[in-house]
């Protein structure tokens, strides 16, 4: 019998990402929620990086994320930052920011984030998302309307950057943000057994060694 995170997997997918068995992220969908319900949630939480809350137009999304789905996005972060001291990149490291506008409705916790240069601002310029388990919400209609630059989806083997443009994401080639970064190289290195191994392999290839 195959385990739940096998049937997810895709020719391509490397196999780091099927040893763990039924290892899928627990998500539960809340309907008719109001914005004070929400803020009830992120209250009784606390601060806490887990489980992680997304609000959008009454509907709330409560996903505590696997072992897989969190080794996956702090090994993204990990090459992301490796990539950064690599080029002299000045970077501040948001994890999982609380992004909210109660005007909107919306409200999101990245897998990852980040702010880019010596100015800070209100919104990270750059968000990852991993999405290990379907049936989400959709995450990418909650940053558009925050006003996120880059979002970054990894889904099944493949990382994908979308970018705001005329108020809507438009899927890239490239990263705009890190327009120099080669993506497909750096998702390459995901395949590593530990993100020790990754990182020391990726910026050996940044380096040219």
């Amino acid at each position: 019998m195959s385990t739940a995170a096998e049937q997810v997997r895709e020719p391509g997918l490397p196999a780091i990402y099927a040893v763990h068995g039924a290892d899928h992220d627990n998500i539960v969908f809340l309907r008719e929620a109001t914005w004070d319900d929400f803020q009830a949630l992120l209250r009784m939480r606390g601060e806490h990086s887990a489980p992680r809350l997304s609000y959008l137009c009454g509907e709330v999304e409560i996903m505590s994320p696997s072992r897989t789905h969190e080794s996956i996005k702090s090994t993204l972060g990990c090459l992301v930052e490796a990539y950064c001291l690599e080029r002299s990149i000045r970077f501040r490291t948001l994890g999982a920011w609380t992004l909210e506008s109660a005007p909107d409705e919306r409200a999101a916790e990245p897998d990852e984030c980040w702010i880019f240069g010596d100015a800070d601002a209100d919104r990270p310029q750059l968000a990852i998302e991993v999405e290990w388990t379907s049936g989400r919400i959709d995450k990418l209609e909650i940053y558009r309307m925050l006003g996120v630059a880059e979002v970054w989806w990894w889904r099944k083997g493949r990382l994908t950057p979308y970018g705001l443009e005329a108020e809507r994401y438009v899927a890239m080639d490239q990263s705009r943000v890190l327009p120099e970064l080669d993506l497909a190289q750096l998702a390459s290195f995901l395949d590593q057994p530990t993100a020790y191994d990754a990182v020391r392999a990726y910026r050996t290839a940044l380096s040219g060694g």
